[in-house]
């Protein structure tokens, strides 16, 4: 008989750690991110830092396509909800936007100035302001932390307007933690604050899907175990619930560059995003 038990969950969830060479990660998405933003900025196709709350960094950046958009991609950028902001991950937009859509960025506040619940509303507040300056269909995707609060959105408790939930066609969780009740056994928890009934509350994995919910679970072959469980538990459980699902494990990916291919626009992962 084989069992299978966690013994040191710090370093189930530490990536950059099991990754070689992964201290070069956020700051190898910097360069390329400001190249993106500033050529878009050049052709007029880039609206910076639009204001969709009362926090600081309730912001996000719209990148766009040459002629109208054919609909809405927002992207929500990991972290553990408790680093990084939009700046860091611009060039990700360009695989959408050369398929014909806009992509909006936000930031975010950060834990521990906020819960996790809190964060998921904040983004829900971009979604919202984002959808109303962009006809079309809605699509939703996000990296780690960012991968939790897509799926976040379209659960049956969603924070998003209902008009807004509506427009949602596909969600892609990159990488996503769609179970919260193990982040509480780690040291990430001294930041995070995540209790017993936030994790029940905020846990796509824990909670049922919307009506007509599409997701698709995407993670790396390279990545840590826990990331592999936690991206095959939601498609299970959200199956069983009437969702359509997939879980995608692309090959030779760890957790940092299995989100490369959002800059490709005939890359499998902006196809799974964008196309019908």
């Amino acid at each position: 008989m084989v069992e299978h038990r966690i013994a040191n969950w710090d370093n189930a969830y530490a990536n950059g750690a099991n990754i070689a060479g992964g201290e070069r990660w956020p700051a190898a998405w910097d360069g390329p991110a400001q190249a993106f933003r500033e050529k878009l900025l050049a052709q007029g196709r880039a609206r910076l830092d639009i204001v969709y709350g009362k926090a600081p960094r309730n912001r996000f950046d719209l990148f766009l396509p040459p002629a109208a958009p054919r609909g809405l991609v927002v992207f929500i950028h990991g972290g553990y909800w408790m680093e990084s902001d939009k700046t860091s991950w611009s060039h990700l937009a360009g695989g959408a936007v050369s398929r014909g859509y806009a992509v909006a960025m936000p930031s975010y506040t950060l834990c521990p100035e906020i819960r996790i619940g809190g964060i998921a509303g904040e983004v829900a507040s971009a979604i919202g302001k984002a959808a109303a300056m962009v006809d079309g269909p809605l699509m939703l995707t996000g990296h780690s932390a960012g991968g939790h609060l897509a799926s976040r959105m379209v659960s049956a408790a969603s924070p998003l307007a209902s008009d807004v939930a509506r427009r949602i066609r596909q969600v892609v969780s990159i990488s996503g933690l769609h179970d919260l009740r193990p982040l509480m056994f780690t040291g990430l928890n001294q930041t995070l604050n995540i209790d017993e009934r936030e994790a029940l509350c905020e846990s796509p994995a824990l909670l049922r899907p919307q009506p007509g919910a599409r997701i698709t679970c995407w993670a790396g072959g390279g990545e840590r175990s826990e990331f592999l469980r936690q991206s095959a538990l939601l498609a299970n459980i959200w199956t069983g619930l009437g969702a359509a699902t997939d879980s995608v494990v692309e090959p030779d990916r760890h957790h940092f560059n299995v989100v490369d291919g959002l800059a490709d626009p005939d890359h499998p992962l902006t196809r799974r995003l964008v196309d019908e």
